[in-house]
Order: structure tokens, then C-alpha cells, then sequence
């Protein structure tokens, strides 16, 4: 009896956290939608034409002149409802991978999902193929989810947080090399495609936004099915099988529709970046005071009003900074990847860094006469590059009109080739052997087999200082170059290292904030290309695809110095290298003190790597290629490891470089997209390789 009196009473205090639960959430989402309602209303006023507020209203009501009228109905409205869509989809495309790989930092920027759809898009309109809307969107399907497959393949789904990031990035890398070799190839079938590949979302109509609307409601309504069992699939696999989910089913048919919206966004308004990122990441904020969001079906919706609030404040944002005229030509996915890389170092330093610095992997150590045989054939091969180096390319030569060019008897029209293509080779060699060695130093010091000067940020800092002189100052000096590169090497050096040293240089935190700054300077080169005219626009575009086109002898002299510098502190300091490769116990027992020595070498590491962009642009890959190698052939003594290290750098970059340069002769392609292609599979090899020693977890 005394059952059945209290039973009554305990029911509504049962259901009342249910109820407060289901009200807070319903508050939050009311209060989204009142935020982005307003950041609507701001959009649609903000524009070149002077369009104020009561235009709009009159537009609206069809009262408005028919110039106020065409403005608000065939650009501002189509642009700020492609906002809406553009950010929601992508916000719940960040939602869902993240709850399929219990991953905070899944996104489709971090699965290369916006760089296959974005590649696959480039690659069609360099066919000259005139596909409907939709048929365009199952291209950009397509590319991103492939990507996406390569990419939760080499990591596995709930794998590590950097392992994910970093095969992601990598294919991103390599995906948008192989994209930007499109545009300087085909310059004509992708006019615009540079632009648009930044993410904008300005519209000429509402036909896109018509057809793509449609797609995105379906991948939502097919993500609010599946639903509970993204719920299911939080408590672990296998309590998810036992409540008789099938998890692997339900992991691949979300990442498909997360797929999808993606594709819808980036066909709608191209690659905007890290939107997926930024949207769940601050719903996930929440949860701890409205406890409903832990919900995938309740936090979708608001993801989703996230996500449109991100894109849209960043338009506003753009729009209030930048003059009107400017903001025209600027795509908002510039501001968002500002803000996003922001988010992934914040995110980065929160990370529990549990994979601890470790020296590199145990190799067997050669005898000093398999040392020098090596060494030998490693000269050998470097020759043999540089002389073909030199002979090969549009013009074709012979060792006897070298030989006569060195005497000064050569005939004009072999003179002016070899006056030109001579800096050139000099400068891929001396460039491959800076980056290497900078990437022999970087590793050395972290003790992170996958640091180098590229994923850390640190190339890209170097990039944003020359390419912000060359688009200022088109008649910089090759000294002011390297300068200017210097400086942005320094500052990016300062926080990348600042922020890593925080946590003892763990591999974790190191690589994240490293790819964060990467990011945010990408971005702001990809700002400064964009607003400058389109001569210097070309020419730094051309610069950051590591050619060494136009180089001359004194572009040379800067990174020569640089080199005989790093080499020579490197081998006077090759027992110090050891020591600080191991571990921090030892060299602080042998006397050695280890802030100092790791200040000094990674001093040396960012001039290396400052003067070599400044000689011959972003060449990534070869600061992790070329001292794994070397570590490979001569062993783990830094004494070796140092002059193979540069020798196999010199001979990749040089190789690059000459393959650019002949193999579509007479058009060419950069150092350093060849070295991406070739970089992007070694490296995710090298993720698979270290998947048993816990490298990257």
C-alpha cells in the first residue's frame, strides 16, 4: 500500500530534470535563433550599394526602387541564405564525424573531406565539362568522400586525436598541391578557381541555393534517423553491439551523409573552412549546463544554428572591417579558417598529451666503412641530379656547351639558358639541404619523428612574411625577401614552441598548435593574394608552389650562408644532438643544460628553414623525408645523420625541380608540389609504420 501511495509523488520529481533539461535546451535554441536572425538582418544590409535597413524592408514588401530591389533579391538575399545553408551543413557534418569517431577534432577539414570535393570540382572544370548543379554536387560527393575513406582507413575511427589530424591534413595537402597544379597549368579553364577554393558564399541568384537546399535537408533528416544510435555509439563499440547496434553499418552511413553535406557546401560556396570545426566544439560547451545537448538528435538542430551563426558572423565581420569594394572580393572561408586555427590551438593545449616525446625508433648502426660507401654514393647521386639539372629542361644541352659556358665561349643563346637555369639548380639544392638539416634539428629537439618546418608552421610563417614584401614591394631585394621570411619565421617559431614548451614539447601538443599556426598563416597569405593585383597575385601564387623560376645568384646567397652556418653548428654540436634526442634525464647528467642548447638549434632550424622559402618558396615534405633517410641508411648518430640528411635533401629537391621542369615542357610546375606528391604518401606511411609504437596517439 505504501508502494502504491509514494509512487505517484515520485514521478514528477523524476521527470523534473527531464523537463528543466528539455527547457534549457529549447532556450538555447531560441536564443540561436534570434542571434542568427540578427547577424541575417546585418548581412543582407551590408554590401557595396548603399542598401540601408528600410530598402531591405521595402524590398522585402515589393515596394522598393527596382535597382534597391534587384540588389537585395538577386545578391544580398541569395548570399545570406547560402550562409545559412553553407554553415548548417557543414556544422552538422562536423557534429556527425565527431560523435561517429569519438574524436574532438574531426571535422571535414581535418578528414580532407573539403579538399576531395574541392579537387574532384577542380578536376572537372579542368575537362570543360558543363555539368548541372547537382550533377556537380555528386562529383564534390564523391572526392570528399573518398578522401574522407583514405583518411578514417590509415587512422581508424576513435584512433587517436593527432594520428586523425595528421593523416587528414596530409592528404589535404597533398590534395590541394595536386589543385593548385591545376590552376597554374590549366590558368584559363580555372580562372577563379583560387578564389573560390578559399570558400565564399556570395550567390548570383538563388539557383544554387534551391538545388543544394534539398540535399542538405535530406542528409539531415537521414542523420536524425540514425540518430540513437550515434548515441549508442558514445558508450563504446562494445556496448553498443549489445543494445544490438550494428556499429559498423551505422559509422559508415554517417560518415556517407556527413559526406554529403559537405559536398552540398562546397558546391554551394566552396571549401569554407573549419566551420565543421568551430560549431560542435562550442555546442560542446554547453553541455555541462544543459545537459540535453548530449543528445545527437537535440544538439544537431543547434550545431546546425551554430554553424550558420559562425558563417554569417564571419561575413559581417569581413564586411565591417574590410571596405565594401574589398569585401567583394575576399571569401568569407578566409575569416573562418582565421577563426578556426585559432580554435585548434586552443583546443590543442586542452588535449591530454599522452604520447610523451620519445627518442626516434631503435636502427641498426653501420660500420664507419658502410658510412663512407654510403656517403659516396649519396655524392654520386647528387651529381648525377645536378648535371642533369643542367642540361635537362626546354632547351636540351651537352657537357661541351657547360664546359664552353664556363669559359666564357659558350654562344648567346646557350649563355642566356645557362645564365638562367643556373641560379635555378642552385637554388633547388641549396634549399633541399636547409630544410633538411632544419628538419634533422626539429626532430632532434622535440624528439618527434614527425616534426618538420612545414608542419609546424613555421615554412608557412616564413611564406606569409615574403609573400606579404613581394605583394607590397614587387622590387624587394633577395635580402629583403629572406628578411621579411625571417621575421615571419621568428614570430610563428615564438608561439609554436612557446605554446608546445608548455607541455615539455609533447608529440600532441607540438603538431597541433604547429598545423593551428599553419593554417591561420594559409590563410592570411591566401587574404593577401586575393587583394593584391593580379601581376603580383600570379607571381606569389607561382612563388608558394616552390618554383625557382626566375631566380638569380644573389636569391642563392642568403640560404648559402644560412647552410654553412647550420651545418657547421650542427657538427660542432653533433654530441649535443645526440644527447638532446634521447631523452631529458641524460644530458642533464652529463652537464648538458637543455633549454639553452634546444633554443640555440632551433634558433639555427627557423633561419635554415627562413632563408630556404625565401630562395625558393614552400617546398613541404622534405624536413620529414629527408631525415628519416638519412637516420635509415647511416644510423641514429647525428654526426652521420647530418651531412646525409642535406645530401638526400639537396638531391629530392633538386630532382623535384627538374621533373617540374620537363616532364609538361613547356609548361612547369613547382619544387614543391612535386615534393607534396611524393611527401603526402610517405608521410601517411609513416603514420601507418609508427601505429605499433604509439607514435601520434
Amino acid at each position: 500500500m505504501a508502494v502504491t501511495e509514494t509512487a505517484p509523488a515520485s514521478a514528477p520529481a523524476a521527470g523534473a530534470p527531464a523537463v528543466a533539461a528539455r527547457t534549457a535546451a529549447a532556450a538555447v535554441t531560441a536564443v540561436l535563433v534570434l542571434l542568427v536572425a540578427a547577424l541575417a538582418v546585418v548581412d543582407i544590409t551590408q554590401g557595396t550599394a548603399a542598401v540601408g535597413p528600410h530598402a531591405v524592408l521595402r524590398a522585402l514588401t515589393g515596394r522598393a526602387d527596382p535597382g534597391d530591389a534587384s540588389v537585395v533579391i538577386s545578391s544580398r538575399l541569395p548570399r545570406m541564405t547560402a550562409g545559412l545553408v553553407v554553415g548548417a551543413a557543414l556544422g552538422m557534418a562536423g557534429a556527425a564525424l565527431q560523435a561517429v569517431s569519438r574524436n574532438v577534432l574531426a571535422s571535414p577539414d581535418t578528414l580532407a573531406v573539403n579538399a576531395g570535393s574541392a579537387f574532384s570540382l577542380g578536376l572537372l572544370s579542368v575537362t570543360g565539362a558543363s555539368l548541372p548543379l547537382l550533377a556537380s554536387s555528386g562529383v564534390a560527393f564523391l572526392g570528399g568522400l573518398a578522401a574522407a575513406a583514405v583518411v578514417l582507413s590509415l587512422s581508424g575511427l576513435g584512433a587517436g586525436t593527432v594520428r586523425l589530424v595528421l593523416a587528414g591534413s596530409a592528404l589535404a595537402l597533398g590534395l590541394a598541391s595536386l589543385t593548385q597544379g591545376l590552376l597554374l597549368l590549366f590558368p584559363q579553364e580555372t580562372n577563379g578557381l583560387y578564389q573560390w577554393s578559399q570558400g565564399g558564399i556570395s550567390q548570383n541568384g538563388f539557383d544554387g541555393v534551391v538545388r543544394m537546399t534539398p540535399v542538405v535537408a535530406v542528409a539531415l533528416v537521414g542523420l536524425l534517423l540514425v540518430a540513437r544510435r550515434v548515441d549508442a555509439l558514445a558508450l563504446g563499440d562494445e556496448a553498443a553491439q549489445g543494445l544490438g547496434v550494428p556499429v559498423r553499418a551505422t559509422r559508415i552511413t554517417v560518415v556517407v551523409l556527413a559526406a554529403l553535406l559537405s559536398a552540398a557546401a562546397v558546391t554551394l560556396a566552396g571549401p569554407v573552412g573549419y566551420v565543421g570545426l568551430c560549431a560542435p566544439v562550442l555546442v560542446r560547451l554547453l553541455v555541462r549546463r544543459v545537459r540535453a545537448l548530449v543528445r545527437f538528435r537535440t544538439s544537431l538542430p543547434v550545431t546546425a544554428l551554430t554553424g550558420a551563426g559562425l558563417v554569417l558572423g564571419s561575413d559581417v565581420l569581413l564586411r565591417a572591417v574590410v571596405s565594401a569594394e574589398s569585401a567583394v572580393a575576399v571569401p568569407t572561408g578566409v575569416v573562418t579558417s582565421i577563426i578556426g586555427a585559432v580554435f585548434l590551438i586552443a583546443m590543442a593545449l586542452r588535449v591530454r598529451d599522452t604520447a610523451t616525446p620519445t627518442a626516434p625508433e631503435r636502427l641498426r648502426i653501420p660500420t664507419r666503412r658502410a658510412f663512407l660507401v654510403t656517403t659516396a654514393v649519396l655524392v654520386a647521386v647528387l651529381i648525377a641530379v645536378t648535371i642533369a639539372a643542367v642540361l635537362l629542361g626546354d632547351t636540351k644541352l651537352l657537357l661541351g656547351d657547360v664546359l664552353n659556358w664556363t669559359e666564357g665561349r659558350a654562344a648567346r643563346s646557350v649563355s642566356f639558358v645557362l645564365d638562367t637555369r643556373m641560379p635555378r639548380v642552385a637554388a633547388a639544392l641549396l634549399a633541399g639541404a636547409a630544410l633538411a638539416l632544419s628538419g634533422t634539428l626539429v626532430q632532434a629537439v622535440t624528439r618527434n619523428p614527425l616534426a618538420e618546418p612545414g608542419i609546424l608552421g613555421v615554412s608557412g610563417g616564413a611564406a606569409l612574411g615574403a609573400v606579404l614584401l613581394v605583394t607590397t614591394a614587387s622590387s624587394a631585394g633577395s635580402w629583403a625577401v629572406a628578411g621579411a621570411a625571417l621575421a615571419g619565421a621568428t614570430v610563428t617559431a615564438c608561439v609554436v614552441f612557446g605554446l608546445a614548451a608548455r607541455g615539455g614539447f609533447g608529440q600532441n601538443r607540438l603538431v597541433l598548435v604547429g598545423m593551428g599556426v599553419s593554417a591561420a598563416t594559409s590563410a592570411l597569405v591566401s587574404l593577401l593574394i586575393i587583394l593584391t593585383d593580379p601581376f603580383n597575385a600570379t607571381k606569389a601564387l607561382t612563388w608558394l608552389s616552390g618554383s625557382t623560376y626566375g631566380r638569380t645568384a644573389a636569391d642563392t646567397l642568403p640560404v648559402a650562408g644560412a647552410l654553412v652556418l647550420g651545418i657547421a653548428v650542427a657538427m660542432a654540436r653533433h654530441t649535443e644532438l645526440d644527447l638532446v634526442s634521447l631523452d631529458d634525464d641524460t644530458p642533464a647528467l652529463l652537464g648538458l643544460r637543455l633549454p639553452p642548447a634546444r633554443l640555440g638549434l632551433l634558433a639555427v632550424s627557423v633561419l635554415l628553414s627562413a632563408t630556404a622559402v625565401a630562395a625558393a618558396g614552400t617546398i613541404g615534405f622534405v624536413g620529414l623525408i629527408a631525415p628519416h633517410a638519412a637516420r635509415a641508411l647511416v644510423g641514429r648518430r647525428h654526426a652521420r645523420v647530418v651531412p646525409a640528411s642535406a645530401l638526400l635533401g639537396a638531391a629530392l629537391v633538386c630532382t623535384a625541380d627538374l621533373l617540374g621542369r620537363t616532364v609538361i615542357a613547356p609548361a612547369q610546375l613547382g619544387a614543391g608540389l612535386m615534393t607534396a606528391v611524393i611527401g603526402t604518401p610517405y608521410f601517411l606511411y609513416l603514420l601507418v609504420r609508427g601505429r605499433g609504437r604509439g607514435v601520434s596517439r
